[in-house]
């Protein structure tokens, strides 16, 4: 193709765009030109062959040069275009500068223009002189040119939208927005649609407020109802997509119920702005910002609004942005305000009241702020001294600042506009040594870690942060027992985990999805829950266990499980390990995470839980195999453990072993047997062994089952005579038939 470009000679440039014609007007990236794509990496036009052909250009579709999203051919100027000129010439494109902030998830105070200009004005009073003077938007000229079209509103659930606002906007024309308008919106890669919507949307980004046009003449009884619907009612949204709703999700309905827009989420196709709307409902509210996080992520619609919302909107600014935007319609779709302003606030947001002490501000910034800079910091942030003595002051916190809520908030505050930089490095860094007669915890974890790595398990680390329905739902906490913050990140993760197998069980779900089916973890964490008013906070060390015993090989038995004497043994040894002892063994009881286990204590104090997982919890959640659990009660296990090393002569004397076959009680466990040896012998006992069960209801009668016990005598002062050993060993049995209702073999 021959191109024409105004340099006096043409251009060879290949094209094959569908609507590519002769005589044509076009738009033309020369050698040279750099292009932007969609995601905004740029790409340099460069000489070459295309099909064996030489090209000196591009001939251009307006998705290449940032003018709409249409790849479907190229771009056709009218007739009467110049040639040669350029292209922002001829489409009037403004020159400006684009500053790309990333904010962090707590800052809702900057998802504006207005916010961030806050911000910049006072760093530059404090630092640079500035008059940190802003300039607001006038609405002075706000005012009601006749009473037309009313539409009522009644808010049914004043949680989830504890403010809301609106106005009726009569008699607008929709058309395309101007220049001026079109292009502050193109520069933050906001689309331009038409008037009303743009209006909309650059209220929503000039003030951090977001704004919801209704057609007026689709809302049925001329009444909008804010409130909850049944579960998955059908409601078909902008992008023509219909969403089962959930009965969580605030929606704005209209007298009928029928749902109009996810509350300050998304809009819906019925109820919005068309070419031919000439009435609207403009909406202007302040939603509870979990709420909308909670809709937003469940229905995957991660809009602006919604963005907004979720950290915390003003919610003092809902009536000056609603006037604000009516105007601009007033001047660009020559409307007229037709009602007063719906407000409805039943309890308004007051500023939150912060005790801030000198000496913290101080302490945290590690450098001796004088105490008037401070103060001249904070009123350039607009927090105003509601009381001020000489060593704090008590300030209110602006409604913008959802984030600031404790003293060292403010305390950040202050630094940001301090600045970083100001804070000086010091010279020299003082420590002090420290004498332990035993060893710290770090090296406690590091001990106990290498010996479970070398055992063949993995180290997990999971968030301390968790789902309070999950744990409500599988293990009946109550709100009071959870510990809630406030996640502006992720909403769904609300509390502090209150317990650890939970998160554990995930890890495991996890692998086993991606075909990984032996599975040991181990994992060094906390759990917080409210004890009263105080937040108990505790540290421990678990075990987790599934699948196969051994990695498959040719010379290993590789088909048995893990079981829970898999775990007992890796139990026994850290507290062996730890030097844990005389610690009693009971059975687990009134705890229904566990399908039996034992649970190790000192007196009162439990040391360790472990067992197998409830299979219903482990059903519950998808767990393909039996999970085996141990929970260590890590201040437990360091408080008892004894840092000396005993250390016993080998004996000069001989050992002894008398063996005894019984028929007992299935329900008499062999912590009985042991104690009644104990008691028996005495002096002379070392130890009692478990060496066989069996178990056979036709042979040894129901509810039966046959124990050979072994019992090892040692006296480290002489070797033992028959006599003793015999004596003391009938003094054994007799208990055990006596006490036990023991049946043994003679």
């Amino acid at each position: 193709t021959k191109v024409d470009v105004g340099k006096g000679e043409l251009l060879d440039i290949v094209c094959g765009a569908p609507n590519v014609a002769e005589g044509q007007k076009v738009l033309v990236a020369t050698v040279g030109t750099v292009l932007y794509s969609p995601e905004g990496e740029e790409w340099k036009i460069k000489k070459g062959k295309i099909r064996g052909e030489v090209s000196e250009g591009m001939i251009c579709a307006e998705d290449e040069v940032g003018l709409g999203t249409s790849h479907d051919g190229i771009m056709v100027l009218p007739d009467d275009t110049p040639i040669g000129i350029n292209a922002n010439e001829y489409f009037n494109v403004e020159e400006d500068f684009v500053y790309d902030i990333d904010l962090t998830p707590n800052r809702s105070d900057a998802t504006s223009h207005l916010g961030v200009a806050k911000d910049l004005a006072a760093y530059l009073k404090i630092n640079n002189g500035h008059s940190g003077h802003i300039k607001m938007p006038d609405v002075d000229g706000f005012k009601k040119d006749y009473d037309g079209l009313k539409i009522d509103v009644v808010v049914e659930d004043t949680k989830k939208c504890p403010r809301y606002s609106g106005v009726v906007i009569t008699d607008i024309e929709i058309k395309e927005s101007p220049d001026w308008l079109k292009n502050k919106l193109t520069a933050i890669d906001v689309r331009p649609i038409n008037n009303i919507v743009d209006i909309t949307n650059f209220v929503l980004h000039e003030l951090g407020q977001p704004l919801h046009a209704f057609d007026a003449d689709k809302i049925k009884g001329k009444t909008l109802r804010i409130k909850t619907l049944y579960k998955d009612t059908p409601f078909l949204a902008l992008d023509e997509m219909e969403r089962k709703l959930r009965d969580e999700d605030l929606i704005i309905c209209d007298d009928d119920s029928a749902p109009l827009c996810i509350g300050g989420v998304f809009g819906g196709l019925e109820s919005g702005v068309s070419d031919n709307t000439k009435n609207i409902f403009l909406e202007s509210a302040y939603f509870d910002p979990q709420s909308i996080r909670v809709t937003s992520m469940k229905h995957n619609l991660r809009t602006d609004a919604a963005m907004v919302f979720e950290k915390g909107a003003d919610p003092n600014m809902t009536v000056f942005a609603l006037k604000r935007a009516a105007l601009l319609m007033k001047e660009l779709a020559n409307a007229k305000i037709s009602s007063d302003i719906v407000d409805i606030y039943p309890e308004p947001v007051k500023p939150a009241e912060i005790k801030v002490f000198y000496s913290h501000v101080n302490r945290l910034i590690g450098i001796d702020i004088p105490k008037n800079k401070i103060k001249e910091i904070l009123d350039s942030l607009h927090f105003d001294i509601i009381e001020e003595k000489d060593n704090y002051l008590i300030l209110s916190i602006p409604t913008n600042k959802a984030d600031v809520t404790r003293e060292a908030d403010v305390i950040e505050e202050i630094l940001r506009i301090y600045g970083l930089n100001n804070v000086p490095i010091p010279s020299k860094v003082s420590i002090s040594v420290n004498h332990s007669d035993g060893k710290e915890n770090y090296e406690i974890r590091n001990y106990l870690s290498s010996y479970l790595t070398n055992q063949g398990f993995f180290e997990s680390m999971s968030l301390s942060l968790a789902e309070s329905e999950k744990y409500i739902e599988l293990f009946g906490f109550n709100d009071e027992e959870l510990v809630y913050i406030n996640n502006t990140s992720n909403v769904n993760l609300n509390i502090m985990r209150p317990e650890m197998l939970l998160s554990g069980l995930e890890n495991i779900v996890f692998n086993q999805n991606r075909q990984i089916k032996d599975i040991n973890l181990y994992e060094f964490g906390r759990s917080y829950r409210m004890d009263a008013e105080d937040i108990l906070e505790k540290e421990y060390l678990t075990l987790y266990m599934a699948g196969k015993k051994f990695d498959e090989s040719w010379n290993v038995e590789s088909k048995s499980n893990v079981d829970f004497y898999t775990l007992k043994a890796h139990v026994n040894n850290i507290l062996t390990k730890m030097n844990v002892h005389s610690a009693k063994v009971f059975p687990i009881e009134n705890d229904d995470r566990f399908d039996y286990g034992l649970e190790v204590k000192k007196g009162e104090n439990t040391v360790v839980k472990y067992g197998k997982v409830s299979s219903v919890l482990a059903r519950k959640i998808d767990i393909k195999s039996d999970v085996f659990y141990a929970e260590i009660d890590f201040e437990n296990l360091v408080r008892f453990s004894d840092s000396k090393m005993h250390v016993d002569e080998i004996s000069k004397y001989p050992v002894s072993r008398r063996d005894v076959a019984m028929i007992i009680d299935k329900k008499i466990k062999f912590e009985e047997i042991e104690k009644l040896a104990n008691k028996a012998v005495k002096k002379i006992l070392k130890s009692v062994n478990l060496f066989d069960v069996y178990s056979n209801d036709e042979q040894l009668g129901e509810g039966k089952v046959s124990y050979a016990v072994s019992l090892i005598f040692e006296d480290k002062t002489k070797t033992l005579n028959d006599k003793v050993i015999d004596k003391a060993f009938k003094k054994f049995i007799y208990l055990l038939e006596q006490e036990l209702g023991a049946k043994v073999r003679k």
